[in-house]
């Protein structure tokens, strides 16, 4: 486990306050590392969740033109 002293402004330790009180957590430390998971989970690569890869589904499904440049494109539609 890492350790490191952390300076925090006085808007972010109100916040991590209010993480802590909200989730019932014991310190600061276990505010930070849930603010952390949730970073992680929302914003760094997230799994596609299930009503997302319906929809991709329904895209894939749908009845579309495939081309691989403009030209190409332009030729399909204009016969």
């Amino acid at each position: 486990m890492a350790q490191a002293i952390v300076k925090f402004g006085e808007h972010e330790d109100r916040i991590l306050t209010i993480v802590k009180g909200k989730y019932g957590f014991r310190n600061k430390s276990q505010a930070v590392n849930f603010v952390i998971n949730k970073f992680e989970e929302e914003l760094l690569e997230p799994e596609l969740r299930p009503e997302y890869i319906k929809k991709l589904d329904k895209i894939r499904n749908g009845k579309y033109l495939k081309f691989r440049s403009i030209d190409e494109l332009r030729k399909a539609t204009s016969e």
